[in-house]
């Protein structure tokens, strides 16, 4: 099977040599980190049967967040520790998406302006909500930043998991929205725009971006998505994702490399070829800054509001609300063993291998 690490070793030399300074520090850091993960490089382990003496080498990962093969067991992890945000609730999805007249500012000054692109969704869906007509009271909200199409073009949008209500302004009730309601899209949509507007005005890209961006329409969804653990088992995987798996790359051939998408939820799979130091050009946009948090906590959900949502809880228990529920998790700890491949037995360490540089 190709591997996005066989890509960046047979053609990630030129591809440095091509673009030389001009590709950012964290794209280089990446492509390191991707090549040498579970090689040599890395280190690791030597182990050995002994009932047979086959041999295994267990080599380190190299745990960049990028990194397909890292990311495999992540959502677990994430999905155990949300525990205290589920609330016995109907809960939404909304959206934010970025129009693409702004693509090509948002790709040159990432840090910035994904950060305006949280603040003025955040800041959009939680003053629409305290709207008397729609919640009226103080949400909870886990947003998600997301850059890439299922053919990792660049598109990024936003995905935001809400409970279905508020906190009261006085704190003394719960007010539930509609099973399958929670704000219009449209209102919603005008807000997000002139908040995103406002901000980028105290900046100095906002001369950069064309002027009828701030009149068309821009892209804002909301949908049910069912029971809080059921909306945090959907979402898991858009935390941990990078922009393509391993699994989809099809071939590495004659400098083209052949991946399968698939064009919305239900489309049937398609085959997307490019050249290498294009495909690799597209993995590379969707690299996130050094540091950049990806994943933001906001309303009830923030963690200076955490007596809030104790007194959320309490609210709806005392109501008789159903009783939170709780998403299993599949990840159990167990002794990290090494089965030999040929008869079964559980193999021995024989020693440590010390990272090393490669020539």
């Amino acid at each position: 099977m190709v591997e996005i690490a066989d890509i960046f070793r047979q053609h990630g030399p030129a591809y440095r040599a091509r673009y030389g300074a001009r590709i950012p520090s964290n794209h280089l850091k990446a492509m390191a980190a991707i090549e040498a993960c579970r090689t040599e490089t890395l280190g690791g382990h030597l182990y050995a049967c002994p009932e047979c003496d086959e041999i295994l080498y267990s080599y380190h990962s190299c745990r960049n967040r990028h990194c397909p093969k890292c990311q495999n067991d992540a959502a677990q992890v994430w999905l155990q520790k949300q525990q205290d945000f589920l609330l016995p609730v109907p809960y939404f999805m909304v959206t934010f998406t970025l129009p693409a007249s702004l693509q090509p500012v948002a790709r040159g000054h990432q840090k910035l302006i994904y950060n305006l692109l949280f603040r003025s969704a955040a800041a959009a869906l939680q003053q629409l909500a305290q709207d008397p007509r729609f919640v009226g009271g103080k949400i909870g909200m886990v947003a998600i930043l997301q850059t890439w199409t299922r053919d990792l073009r660049y598109h990024p949008h936003l995905h935001c998991l809400v409970p279905g209500g508020g906190l009261s302004g006085d704190g003394q009730s719960w007010l539930p929205s509609g099973q399958n309601f929670f704000v219009h899209a449209q209102p919603l949509s005008l807000l997000f725009r002139a908040k995103f507007r406002d901000a980028l005005k105290q900046t100095d890209l906002f001369a950069q971006v064309p002027s009828d961006t701030w009149a068309k329409d821009w892209v804002v969804d909301c949908r049910p998505v069912g029971t809080g653990a059921a909306a945090l088992k959907y979402l898991a995987p858009y935390v941990f994702r990078v922009a393509i798996s391993n699994n989809r790359i099809l071939k590495l051939d004659n400098d083209q490399v052949t991946f399968t998408y698939k064009k919305g939820d239900g489309g049937k799979p398609k085959r997307c070829t490019l050249p290498a130091d294009k495909f690799i050009h597209r993995f590379l946009q969707h690299v996130l800054p050094k540091g950049f948090v990806k994943i933001r906590y906001y309303g009830l959900f923030s963690p200076g509001n955490r007596p809030l949502l104790r007194r959320v809880r309490t609210l709806l228990a005392s109501a008789d609300a159903t009783s939170s529920p709780q998403a299993q998790s599949t990840t159990a700890t167990q002794k990290a063993d090494f089965f030999c491949p040929k008869c079964g037995q559980v193999m021995t360490l024989v020693h440590s291998i010390r990272p090393h540089k490669p020539p």
